[in-house]
This record gives structure tokens, sequence and C-alpha cells, in this order.
């Protein structure tokens, strides 16, 4: 990246980390005039493609919002549809990931799906744990508040036992705790769909990400969008708060 006269950081190099809320799945089915898991098994299609791309394109970290806290609220037979996608997906694509040495990670709430599709995700992050062509997560029965809401209550439990003093906590603290502290945030996020708005994810890792939303519908997203979105960060100047 390369420091412009004003202060702010002009993105010549790719994002690192990308975030993508993968949005239009149902539009795109009704548009077909198809039941809503159609549009879901297109999607993952769509996931696999950008999975691909952003490996081609150096990308580190790619995390995907697959299903948010609230999508417990859709019709039951939608989400049966989609926890049955969900672990056929991850039992299909293991070899893939390996290949192509992908290591994945799931962040959410895990605790709230069967004990068959946690087992099948815990068995997927541990074969591929060692890889480090990039890091795919998936975020599922995940929301932003609640990624907030644990990592207080963390600092909450460690001042309640007397390890902690209320004092002693800080912004460095709370983002310890926060889901995927571990890996860099988010430099780009992306929406499909057309809407503009970030839903619950990521609240407080995409404090300073750069926001793209695109009108595609997620399961048409390819190679050209991906690279559009691109092309819109790398034209972003990155202030980071100053002038």
């Amino acid at each position: 990246m390369s420091e412009l006269v004003d202060g702010s950081t002009e993105s010549a190099v790719g994002p690192a980390h990308i975030a993508i809320i993968m949005d239009g799945n149902n539009r795109w089915a009704k548009k077909k005039h198809l039941p809503s898991i159609a549009g879901h098994t297109a999607g993952a299609a769509a996931v696999r493609r950008t999975v691909e791309a952003a490996a081609r394109s150096g990308v580190k970290v790619l995390t995907l919002f697959a299903f948010s806290s609230e999508n417990w609220k859709r019709p039951q037979v939608e989400v049966d549809g989609l926890m049955g996608l969900f672990m056929r997906s991850l039992k299909k694509e293991l070899k893939r990931l390996q290949a192509h040495k992908i290591r994945l990670r799931v962040m959410g709430d895990i605790s709230g799906f069967s004990e068959g599709l946690q087992a099948q995700i815990r068995a997927t992050e541990d074969a591929t744990k060692d890889h480090d062509q990039m890091t795919l997560v998936i975020a599922a029965n995940y929301g932003g508040r609640w990624d907030i809401a644990q990592a207080a209550k963390s600092l909450a439990e460690q001042v309640a036992s007397g390890q902690l003093s209320p004092e002693d906590i800080t912004e460095e603290k709370l983002a310890s705790r926060i889901q995927l502290a571990d890996l860099p945030e988010p430099d780009l996020l992306i929406r499909t769909s057309g809407e503009e708005r970030i839903s619950n994810f990521m609240l407080w890792q995409s404090a300073y990400s750069e926001f793209v939303f695109l009108p595609v519908l997620w399961p048409d997203f390819d190679q050209s969008d991906f690279d559009e979105a691109i092309g819109i960060y790398q034209n972003r100047q990155r202030r980071y708060g100053g002038r």
C-alpha cells in the first residue's frame, strides 16, 4: 500500500481478508419459480467458485456468512434444507480443501446444531487444521452482537473470579476474545443482492473494513464479480480514522 499526501492509504494490493454476506439465494429461486433450497444449492456452487477465485488471488482469509443466528426464524423446511446442505457440503468439499491446502474454520455458536453436524464440523476442521494456503471461515449460527456479548461475558467471568479488575478491561482485551481474534480483520466486506447493510455480521471486526455492495444475486456471483469488488477496493483510500 502507498501513502498519499493527505496521510490516507491507497490499497494498491489486494485484500488479505475478504468477508462476504452471501445474499440473494431465495430471490434467485423465486425468479426461476423454484423452491428455496434450489437457490441455496446454487449458492453452494457460487461458494466453490469464490473459494477458488480467492485462493488464486492470494487471499489469506475468506469469511462467508452462511447462516445467521436470526435465520432460525425462517420456515422449518428451509432451515432443515440448509442444515442438510451444510452437512453434505462439509463431506463433499473435504478432499478439495485438502488438495488446495485450505484450512476450514467455523465461527459461531455451533452448539445450536445437531450432534451429527457438530461432529462433522469438528472432523473437517481437524482434518484441515495444518493447511496454510488459505483459511476459509464459515460463519454459522453467528451474529455480531452475540460475538461481542460472549467476549464481554468472558471478561466478566474473569472479573468475578478476581483474575481481572474492571480497570484492566481495554479494547485490546475485549478484541482478544472476539471470534477470529488470531486472524487479520477483514479488509473488504462484500454483500451481494443489492442490499446495503451488514445485518449483524462481524460488527467488531469490520470497524475499518471497506464495504462493497453489488447488485448480483449470490448464486450468480462469479469471477467477474469477484474481480469487480477487488478493483473497487484497490481504488479506495483507507484512512483508518486519519485525515
